[in-house]
């Protein structure tokens, strides 16, 4: 890699990396052919990430503990990385209503990056962004393909300095760095040589969503398998709540939308007004004193 600006190159060893045999004739196929190379290469992301599974409960229970204490999830990383990491963090806030400090993505460049490369930026370190905002309660995640990116790698040397646990997802087991957790992603050459928008980015989307969502399901933002923590902000949203209510307590819907009235609008003190049959200031409390978790809220009041 060459920067036009300072005219230095840096060899990367990483097995992104590395030319494909597989399709080394992608640019002699046909269009259909083309695709299906492509899509033989996707096909071996999923066993990649099943086998980072243990080190990926182990990050969760992390981000668990990190954000149970007051702390927050800092993602950090630069290119696809970092604008994948970017978009899981987005995503929480609709889908969970979590406080939008929870998960905080730092991406090399900046905003401006996320929609125009400015492939430089990942070569400075990200230590400034971590010591401006994170502290010792954090979990500070890194991102990266090469699992070398400076920007992340000194974000992460920093996160340790502060005190705060670390982890590193990267396409590359062999790392300059020990996290707390290596999520180390074994997804091999790219169908195209160092594209690592292709397989490495659909791992680290999969490690991401999976890993975000486990720690809402972990911090009771679920029922069941159910968004109950959604706020409804647009009319399809307010029809999901009542299907959600329906779903979960079998209830008509003329039902679940008296207590959704009753309730101000809020779907976990309706649902457990509802589930409990206790009033809704009581199932308020409940969830108050349960930091918002339906099940246990049920627990107390059924205790």
């Amino acid at each position: 890699m060459t920067s036009p600006r300072n005219g230095v190159a840096v060899r990367v060893e990483s097995p992104t990396e590395g030319r494909n045999p597989r399709t080394a004739d992608i640019d002699r196929v046909s269009t259909a052919d083309v695709l299906r190379m492509i899509n033989e290469e996707d096909r071996r992301v999923p066993a990649a990430v099943a086998e980072a599974l243990p080190e990926l409960a182990r990050a969760v229970d992390l981000g668990v503990a990190a954000i149970s204490s007051g702390g927050r999830v800092h993602y950090v990383g630069a290119g696809t990385s970092g604008r994948l990491a970017t978009l899981d963090a987005a995503e929480l806030v609709p889908t969970f209503n979590t406080p939008p400090d929870w998960f905080v993505a730092h991406h090399a460049g900046g905003p401006e990056a996320l929609v125009r490369a400015v492939e430089e930026v990942e070569d400075h370190s990200g230590a400034a962004q971590i010591r401006r905002f994170a502290t010792g309660n954090d979990l500070v995640v890194g991102v990266t393909a090469s699992g070398r990116t400076p920007f992340v790698i000194g974000a992460l040397q920093e996160a340790r300095a502060l005190g705060a646990r670390t982890v590193l997802v990267s396409n590359n087991a062999s790392v300059p760095f020990t996290p707390d957790v290596l999520i180390a992603l074994d997804t091999g050459p790219e169908a195209i040589a160092g594209s690592t928008r292709m397989k490495a980015g659909s791992a680290q989307k999969l490690v991401l969503t999976s890993f975000s969502t486990a720690v809402m399901v972990k911090l009771g933002r679920t029922y069941s398998n159910l968004m109950v923590s959604m706020r409804a902000t647009n009319a399809k949203l307010r029809g999901r709540t009542i299907r959600i209510l329906h779903e979960a307590t079998g209830l008509p819907a003329a039902d679940c939308e008296q207590a959704l009235a009753e309730a101000s609008g809020d779907l976990k003190v309706a649902l457990v007004h509802l589930l409990s049959g206790v009033p809704t200031d009581r199932a308020a409390a409940a969830l108050e004193d349960t930091q918002g978790h339906v099940r246990n809220a049920l627990d107390r009041l059924a205790g």
